[in-house]
This record gives structure tokens, C-alpha cells and sequence, in this order.
């Protein structure tokens, strides 16, 4: 049974930071490639930042030079450091496990920036 467990999310000022984890099980995850996606209401979800297998990273231009996605193929997991956050940044993020066959997506966590 595939899970992805996304954690790290809550309420955080502007200007403050979070690190989301995604911890992925039953799926081969070295091979797949990562991404983080958000969705606010009323919004499209939305690529944030994707990493491949091989370790190249690509962001949305509305995080380019805050965010940083990071993957530890020996735990499974895949993080962002999300720094400088805004309240538009204000989303539930989802962990999404990619492969030209197949997908697998978490539940979401919710990330809240607001004074």
C-alpha cells in the first residue's frame, strides 16, 4: 500500500518559516520524482517545487529563492525549507510521487501565514 504522509504545516507570521516533510512507503521512492503542489480555495493546485530522481530541482517562480526542496533517498522523505513565507503562501501542500506510469498523492497539510 503506498502512503505519502506530508507534516510540518501550521501557523506561521509573515516572514517566518516551515520545513514540510513528506515520508513515502510501499512505492520505490529513489526512483520516482518528487514534487510539492499547493491549493488554496477557490485556486488550481498548483506546482511548488519538484525534484527528480537524479536530483534536479525546478520551483514556481512565485517561491524561486525561498524555497528549497531536498530529498533523503536512505529515509524516504522529501522535504521543502520554506522561507520568507507570505500570506499568499497560504495553501494546503501536497506531496506528489511521480512516474511516467503512475502517480501517488498525499493527504495535504495546511500552512497558514497570517499576523
Amino acid at each position: 500500500q503506498v502512503q505519502l504522509v506530508e507534516s510540518g504545516g501550521g501557523l506561521v507570521q509573515p516572514g517566518g518559516s516551515l520545513r514540510l516533510s513528506c515520508a513515502a512507503s510501499g512505492i520505490m521512492f529513489s526512483i520516482y520524482t518528487m514534487g510539492w503542489y499547493r491549493q488554496a480555495p477557490g485556486n488550481q493546485r498548483e506546482l511548488v517545487a519538484r525534484i527528480t530522481s537524479g536530483g534536479t530541482t525546478n520551483y514556481a517562480d512565485s517561491v524561486k529563492g525561498r524555497f528549497t526542496i531536498s530529498r533523503d533517498n536512505l529515509k524516504n522523505t522529501m522535504y521543502v525549507q520554506m522561507n520568507g513565507l507570505k500570506p499568499e503562501d497560504t495553501s494546503v501542500y501536497y506531496c506528489h510521487a511521480h512516474l511516467p506510469s503512475r502517480q501517488y498523492w498525499g493527504q495535504g497539510t495546511q500552512v497558514t501565514v497570517s499576523s
